[in-house]
């Protein structure tokens, strides 16, 4: 485990990595603060798919096949072509796709490994918020296991067995997902486990003065290979 952890960190800024391409699609590594898709006005013009098209100018897309939150940086992949992006988005449907992502959060994680299942849904008055709701019938699910302790903090690994959004930050932030009673993530200053730098789950100013990003990364992806049905896995370093 890194030391220093909860003394602040510093985000490397850098362009958008190839990690590996061939002609039917790229694994790319987004920076945090880099968009996965567009936004709106100029500042949503600079993402993933605006610079993955400079850089492979044959590709006639779509591109995209799946998203990681802004703050967010990690494994991406995308489709170079309009095959390839329909079989890698079909794989994500059905969850057949590997994912593994490394946070860092607040608090010691007591069990060594284990399973949430807590289901979320968005909060509809207050977008883009979700919330934990055990009414809500589509389930969420995440397997987490403790890297390492260090400084009152926990290094996680992440594997999200189901895709809802923001389910890892409501995952770690909410207590009722810890089983501890408590209102929904993002209502709270309660007894969960916040991603350290989450501006809209932990509380705030402890998670954000720790850390001057989310410290959630995408570390590992693996998918089958368009059209050639072998299996691949890349990973990417954690840079905090």
């Amino acid at each position: 485990m890194r030391t220093g952890m909860c003394n602040g960190f510093s985000p490397q800024q850098g362009s958008l990595r190839v990690v590996h391409a061939t002609d039917r699609y790229a694994v790319v590594d987004k920076p945090a603060g880099l968009l996965s898709v567009p936004g709106k006005g100029e500042a949503g013009v600079d993402c993933v798919p605006v610079r993955v098209q400079g850089m492979f100018p044959a590709a006639t897309g779509p591109l995209t096949v799946h998203r990681l939150d802004m703050d967010t940086s990690g494994l991406l992949v995308v489709g170079l072509d309009a095959g390839a992006q329909r079989e890698l988005s079909m794989q994500f449907e059905r969850r057949e796709v590997q994912k593994a992502y490394v946070a860092v959060v607040d608090g010691v994680v007591a069990c060594d490994s284990g399973t949430i299942e807590v289901p979320i849904r968005p909060d509809y008055a207050n977008r883009p918020y979700q919330v934990v709701d055990r009414s809500h019938k589509r389930p969420a699910v995440t397997c987490y296991k403790v890297l390492g302790r260090e400084g009152g903090c926990s290094r996680l690994e992440l594997v999200p067995m189901t895709g809802r959004t923001h389910q890892l930050r409501i995952h770690c932030a909410d207590p009722s997902c810890w089983g501890q009673p408590g209102e929904s993530a993002g209502r709270v200053n309660g007894t969960g486990h916040p991603i350290l730098g989450d501006v809209l789950y932990g509380p705030q100013p402890r998670t954000s003065l720790a850390a001057a990003r989310l410290l959630l990364h995408a570390c590992r992806l693996g998918f089958t290979e368009p059209g050639t049905g072998r299996r691949v896995e890349f990973e990417s370093e954690s840079p905090f």
